[in-house]
């Protein structure tokens, strides 16, 4: 069975302990570790790891011996519990190794969990989990997480007090942010609010958020608007080695773009519809951002967000080829450009 949306969002937060085997996969390996992980710990728990009821079995290690899995599958630890088979990084090669397990699996065996990179819709370890009657498959993809998925982390966190300018401020870093650093800077803000009952505020949550990538982000996002295509190739760079994704970088400019819209298209000017902006500017970001909104026409904003989707639209074409932060890339140079002919 294949699982999407908020179903996929709802076994991940409670598992199905009746499933043969899921099969979790995707081009972005962190997320897909992120949710292995937190499948595997949910169903044995903090102590199962250690109490041996989780075996590791590499892709390699299994195409040499495939009796591997079914031993896994099939042993009886020391500890009494439910019991995890994980099977590492596999392919389409493996698909008639898993196939036996899965039909020969039992109600009390240890469940199979198989994490497998970019898989096309014609995939034979798709068609097997997909197919299966009692197993699963789920695809990760480099997509911001949605509101429930974020409201599921803060909670979990311990954040319960939290405006909504925070709430804002926290939702833009999900998006902005790989699933691992934001759970830090949840981690890090739950610290910083122990034992204070004050609702959380965006000042608190952007003093415990990454220093280097949010200054980066800023910093991209205002040197296209401010049409310095110089100073882009330099900062695109920058980002792609610290992983940020550009998927992300591209709702993150056509957000930061449709306030300037919204700023430059208001009847009273920009100054005078900067105070009703949710979520609201602060500081010097506020006052560069006007500037920005200031010598840009509501017209030329128009275009440069209509860009933005063909950008986008080409990243999400099945036929493109070209890698995707040079795609990004030339998007923003384009719009620098039209910033410096407005």
């Amino acid at each position: 069975m294949k699982l999407t949306g908020r179903d996929a969002q709802a076994f991940f937060r409670k598992p199905d302990p009746t499933r043969a085997g899921v099969l979790l996969f995707g081009d972005d390996t962190m997320r897909v570790a992120h949710r292995r992980q937190q499948v595997i710990a949910a169903l044995i728990g903090p102590e199962g790891e250690a109490e041996m009821r989780h075996t590791r079995i590499p892709a390699a290690d299994l195409r040499r011996d495939p009796a591997l899995l079914l031993d896994a599958i099939k042993a009886q630890g020391f500890f009494p519990g439910p019991r995890v088979a994980f099977v590492e990084d596999a392919g389409d090669g493996l698909a008639d190794t898993l196939k036996p397990a899965l039909e020969d699996w039992r109600e009390g065996d240890a469940q199979v969990i198989v994490t497998a990179g970019q898989l096309s819709g014609k995939s034979k370890l798709r068609k097997l989990f997909e197919g299966h009657r009692n197993a699963l498959s789920i695809g990760i993809y480099s997509e911001p997480p949605g509101r429930e998925e974020i409201e599921a982390a803060l909670r979990k966190a311990g954040l319960e007090q939290i405006d909504r300018a925070a709430w804002d401020a926290l939702e833009s870093l999900a998006r902005a942010l790989e699933p691992g650093d934001f759970r830090q800077v949840l981690e890090k803000v739950s610290l910083y609010k122990l034992d204070d009952p004050a609702p959380l505020t965006p000042d608190e949550v952007m003093a415990c958020a990454p220093a280097s990538i949010e200054a980066e982000l800023d910093d991209i996002l205002h040197v296209v608007a401010e049409g310095r295509s110089a100073e882009i190739g330099p900062l695109m760079q920058r980002l792609a080695a610290q992983g940020m994704n550009p998927v992300t970088l591209l709702i993150m400019a056509m957000r930061h773009f449709r306030v300037l819209y919204t700023l430059a298209s208001a009847r009273g000017g920009p100054s005078a519809a900067v105070q009703s902006l949710r979520p609201p500017l602060f500081g010097p970001r506020r006052e560069r951002m006007l500037r920005q909104a200031q010598g840009w026409s509501a017209d030329g904003l128009e275009r440069a967000l209509g860009m933005l989707m063909d950008t986008d639209l080409s990243l999400r074409s099945a036929g493109q080829r070209a890698p995707a932060m040079a795609l990004v890339e030339r998007g923003f140079v384009r719009l620098a450009w039209l910033a410096n002919r407005r």
